[in-house]
């Protein structure tokens, strides 16, 4: 089987047909609250062009039913993350209207499948970005704002021995997010130095800065621009782009809180019934 690191970069293998089929499964298991067999044990051939090919057939589909996209999550940005997947480049997903929920949201748990909370922030851009050449100071000039956020992930395929492409093919993973906090400019605060505090019910579990982001937040962003080029698409305008976690995942269970304490920017909590 080819590794998920020779995967990456490699040209799409799949035909249309089999695209199609992968991103009909993913929407059956996202609706039915269900998991699939892993992608890469079914199609070893499989790439990250395919996977990300199968996500946008999601998205497509998605927009056709009426969904709304506000935005895209990054993610695998930390040397952690990706030295525990072979991969030397983050990933990203798509954000519709119905995964975006106010602070203080009692959210439903069977919504989501292997429920997962991660501590970052969203940028939210007051002008387009467009690849091939963005820059972090772009991102910064671009940025009408960043918000304490969290992030809910959701995995549609089955855990142990995701690679990359299962992982990209379903979304990055992304379920949902909660932002809350205090919006700021960007050069009002250090983001670099921006902490958190992640506690599940009243108890802290994990605690993080912001510059393991890709020692910036913005980085992340500013690789997300250039990244969506080559797929032909741009950042836009009032889009959120969620700049991948500063803290290891926390698992959660129906009935737990989670607050995440960001500081002199806020904090942000949510509930799971």
């Amino acid at each position: 089987m080819r590794s998920s690191s020779d995967a990456e970069g490699s040209p799409p293998v799949l035909d249309s047909p089999t695209i199609q089929a992968i991103a009909d499964e993913l929407a059956t298991a996202e609706r039915d609250r269900t998991t699939v067999p892993l992608l890469t044990a079914r199609h070893p051939e499989m790439t990250v062009e395919d996977s990300y090919a199968v996500q946008k057939v999601w998205v497509e589909r998605g927009l056709a039913d009426g969904r709304r996209l506000v935005g895209r999550k990054i993610g695998l940005t930390s040397k952690v993350m990706q030295q525990a997947t072979g991969i030397t480049e983050p990933d990203y997903g798509a954000i519709f209207a119905d995964m975006v929920y106010e602070t203080g949201s009692v959210i439903p748990f069977d919504q989501f499948s292997n429920v997962r909370i991660e501590v970052e922030l969203a940028f939210v851009l007051a002008e387009p970005l467009e690849g091939p050449d963005v820059t972090l100071f772009d991102v910064l000039s671009a940025s009408r704002y960043v918000v304490p956020a969290l992030e809910i992930l959701s995995s549609r395929i089955e855990m142990q021995g995701r690679t990359i492409v299962d992982t990209i093919s379903d979304n990055a993973a992304m379920g949902g997010m909660v932002v809350g906090g205090r919006p700021v400019a960007v050069d009002a605060v250090d983001l670099r130095w921006v902490s958190a505090l992640l506690y599940r019910n009243e108890t802290i579990e994990e605690s993080g800065v912001a510059a393991a982001v890709l020692d910036h937040p913005a980085t992340g962003v500013a690789w997300l621009a250039n990244k969506l080029a080559q797929h032909g698409t741009r950042l836009e305008a009032g889009d959120i782009v969620l700049a991948g976690s500063f803290t290891r995942p926390m698992w959660v269970e129906r009935g737990d809180t989670v607050h995440a304490d960001y500081g002199t920017l806020g904090a942000v909590t949510c509930r799971f019934v």
